[in-house]
């Protein structure tokens, strides 16, 4: 932002306070900044720490302020941001400006009208061809209260060094291999993921996969397949535990989100590599707290824009929600590296990658977790 002031000789006309505010607000707009009565606020952004929460840092919140002057406080909560906004709107008090949140919760949210509707192409930056949001998008970015900014991927990796360089592991069915394949695996502790890659594994072709559990003999049949490798499993919750748990060799698998794996081989130089095969790709991005539309709005546009996306994808190996921002990608801002490469959406990792079927989780989640943990209490 340039500075703007008085030319030292020119004579300086004493107008009233408010004639000066006036006079300062026009400038402003002049410019294209923010206006005085909007500038230095505080944004309460929820998200989900780590490296997904720096690269966010560096790609949109750091040139956000630089630009406006606003104060922006990050808050890990994302991972029970359904919670918590129900637990604010009950209390009466939304401290939340801005969550980012996954579309199976933001359709619940929507439906509870804990957040705004919002309309796309009224709200955000066309790309820079001119075409409008609702067509810039990837196919189910944008919910009727969501706007998605990555496209990521829960996957599986492993450590290299566990295996002999002649039987490295390749396919999900590898995964539930314990025979060609020993070691403790580490699987997120919910049946979302788990129970595809129990149906793949089992010969289940990707496009059937959610017909099948559908059914209650799919659902069986899922559960049996992990059966064959539960004596294997240790259980996390945390993002930041599977990449640990490889680093330290207590296993040899890990589900993980594949930007936590990539930050681990590029910013650790861990020897870990990445399954590609079913890859679970999903949608992240924002919803707006009841309320709270005005506030942020012209945030969201800033964050949403072709080339913020873009700018986030030399943080971290999440794919930009825009068509037009995908051309853009370029290498790694610390190390230099083609990002491209690392992308899910690259066409040899998203050969065999299955679209997380966001109604049939919004639909099914809560049976499907209490039988998921009564499996586990067995």
């Amino acid at each position: 932002m340039k500075d703007v002031s008085l030319q030292a000789g020119k004579p300086v006309l004493k107008l009233p306070v408010l004639k000066l505010m006036t006079c300062a607000v026009a400038g402003a707009s002049a410019l294209g900044l923010t206006s005085v009565a909007q500038a230095q606020q505080t944004l309460n952004i929820v998200s989900w720490g780590g490296a997904y929460t720096m690269s966010q840092q560096k790609a949109y919140h750091e040139p956000w302020m630089e630009q406006t002057g606003d104060e922006i406080i990050n808050l890990d909560r994302s991972g029970n941001a359904l919670a918590g906004l129900r637990a604010q709107t009950q209390a009466g008090n939304v401290t939340w400006d801005l969550v980012d949140m996954l579309p199976a919760d933001a359709m619940i949210a929507c439906a509870e009208g804990l957040i705004e509707p919002l309309d796309h192409d009224e709200l955000l930056e066309d790309a820079p061809d001119g075409t409008p949001p609702s067509e810039d998008f990837v196919d189910g970015a944008l919910g009727e209260c969501f706007v998605a900014s990555i496209v990521y991927s829960n996957i599986v990796a492993f450590n290299t060094e566990m295996f002999p360089e002649d039987n490295q592991p390749s396919t999900i069915a590898d995964v539930f291999d314990v025979e060609n394949f020993p070691g403790k695996r580490t699987l997120l502790r919910k049946p979302i993921n788990n129970l595809e890659w129990a149906l793949i594994a089992d010969g289940v072709a990707t496009e059937d996969v959610y017909d099948v559990l559908e059914t209650e003999e799919g659902i069986q049949r899922a559960f049996a397949k992990l059966d064959t490798i539960k004596d294997h499993v240790i259980w996390w919750e945390e993002g930041a535990q599977p990449p640990q748990l490889l680093a330290d060799k207590e296993v040899a698998f890990g589900s993980a989100y594949n930007g936590r794996i990539f930050d681990a081989m590029v910013s650790e130089n861990q020897p870990f590599e990445i399954i590609w095969d079913a890859q679970v790709f999903e949608l992240d991005g924002w919803v707006v707290p009841t309320g709270k539309l005005d506030k942020v709005k012209d945030y969201l546009r800033f964050a949403t824009d072709t080339q913020r996306l873009a700018d986030q994808a030399q943080y971290i190996s999440y794919g930009p929600a825009r068509y037009s921002s995908s051309d853009m990608v370029s290498v790694h801002a610390e190390t230099g590296i083609d990002m491209m490469p690392h992308m899910p959406t690259f066409p040899p990792n998203f050969a065999t990658a299955i679209q997380k079927d966001d109604e049939f989780w919004a639909d099914y989640n809560d049976e499907l977790t209490q039988r998921f943990d009564a499996w586990l209490a067995q």
